[in-house]
């Protein structure tokens, strides 16, 4: 058709897919996809609506595309994903430039919307998601990776229903539904085909895959067929709810060789009066257990998780508690985030809001301590090897190489920069040699 689109990626891995997968469509209806925004005749602006950060960037960079399309070749303007979703009305209303506003059930339609808009329609579409429509489409129509091809996310399950005080995710999304396990694996075989070597599993919750569609958890046994899938190399999990992270799942990732030893165990906070206000389903002690059993069948598992300060109505005590869990536990990645008031959430009617600069200071607080902890974890990596997954040129370290090893998820951990001649998207042997901030330096055992 000869008319260049374009898409802006915002937010979490989810959202990437959710790109990836209407890329495959675009690209299937005979669109050409481009990255150059200033050349793109339609630019689409997949956004995040989660915490107050991430809806500011995603109107900043709606506006940027705006802007294009006054002085620049863009002719239509369309915003898709979480933002789309929850301020439909809003966006259309108070950003003109606007011409189609999509929500998250409106990815398997993105061919549609786009011709009804190119042929002059406004849209607004944003309604509930039909995941079987959605994920039904991927059969024929390929996803397009935005990451590097060695690597790629597979979302194993959509929405949520944990109900968390503070998340608007469940309205968003809707409630949680799981992919059938026959497509998941089917896909994974694709992007393997098509030169993936690790494969990262993501849902709001992976740990709870199957419940809705089998009667029964079924995460152990998804991973038991993935693992046997010639030529995948890595297979890493994302997002695993403590209070259903199980023996079997953690026996499944200890004795299948694919399996990262390494856990994302998304925990929000350690005081119970604070954890009970969220809405949230464990307790201290119950998360203490977890890392317990975590670290005796995995003892050389990395762990992230993630924690929100200035939740309405933490206290100085309740603040030191979550100081005191993170040193106790000592976590080899943590996620800290300030509490955003989002409104439609029990959270944000609720009393004793903490003041703006109280929650800054307390994340800056918790900042520090993880930074210090990390910095200690690292010291005693120096000298170890691992096995390294090539991300390409250092960033930061002129002549050398960069990579990951089975600690590193990709963007929120840190990276192996190492010196050698190993090609990107290959897997080669690195000795550790020091500490750079989050990161880590090293030497190709094979360049020696």
């Amino acid at each position: 058709m000869g008319i260049n689109i374009a898409i802006v990626t915002l937010g979490c891995p989810k959202n990437v897919v959710d790109t990836e997968m209407m890329l495959g469509l675009i690209k299937n209806a005979g669109y050409n996809i481009i990255d150059d925004y200033s050349r793109a005749e339609v630019i689409v602006v997949n956004t995040c609506g989660f915490i107050k950060p991430a809806k500011e960037e995603s109107i900043d960079t709606i506006l940027r595309a705006a802007d294009y399309k006054k002085n620049g070749k863009c002719r239509k303007l369309i915003v898709a994903g979480c933002l789309g979703q929850k301020y439909q009305k809003d966006l259309a209303a108070e950003i003109p430039e606007i011409d189609a506003v999509l929500g998250t059930g409106d990815v398997h339609a993105i061919v549609e919307h786009l011709h009804n808009c190119l042929q002059g329609r406004k849209i607004n579409a944003a309604g509930q998601p039909d995941y079987d429509l959605i994920f039904g489409q991927q059969k024929n129509h390929p996803r397009v990776l935005t990451t590097q091809k060695h690597t790629a996310y597979l979302k194993i399950a959509e929405g949520c229903n944990n109900r968390c005080s503070y998340c608007v995710i469940p309205d968003l999304r809707g409630s949680y539904y799981s992919r059938e396990m026959e497509q998941i694996i089917a896909e994974a075989e694709s992007l393997v085909a098509a030169g993936t070597k690790e494969i990262i599993l993501i849902a709001q919750d992976t740990t709870r895959y199957g419940l809705d569609r089998y009667n029964e958890k079924k995460l152990a046994d998804l991973l038991v067929k993935l693992n046997e899938i010639p030529q995948l190399e890595w297979l890493r999990i994302l997002y695993s709810y403590p209070d259903l992270l199980d023996e079997k799942i953690l026996a499944t990732i200890r004795d299948r060789s694919k399996i990262c030893h390494y856990l994302d165990i998304p925990l929000q906070h350690a005081s119970n009066r604070i954890l009970h206000q969220m809405n949230r389903l464990t307790t201290k002690e119950g998360a203490i257990n977890t890392v317990s059993k975590i670290r005796k069948i995995l003892p050389d598992v990395a762990l992230r998780t993630s924690f929100i300060v200035g939740f309405p109505g933490e206290t100085e005590q309740d603040f030191q508690e979550l100081l005191d869990f993170m040193e106790l536990v000592r976590f080899d990645w943590v996620g800290l985030f300030i509490y955003s008031q989002e409104e439609g959430t029990p959270a944000a009617q609720m009393r004793d809001q903490v003041p703006e600069a109280l929650k800054q200071k307390r994340y800056n607080s918790a900042l520090d301590l993880q930074q210090r902890i990390t910095v200690e974890k690292h010291a005693e990596m120096r000298n170890k090897e691992f096995e390294i997954l090539v991300e390409g040129p250092s960033d930061i370290l002129p002549g050398m190489l960069m990579g990951r090893s089975y600690r590193n998820a990709p963007e929120i951990d840190g990276l192996i920069h190492f010196t050698g001649s190993a090609v990107t998207g290959s897997l080669t042997r690195v000795k550790i040699m020091d500490s750079l901030g989050y990161d880590l330096t090293g030497i190709e055992l094979t360049a020696q």
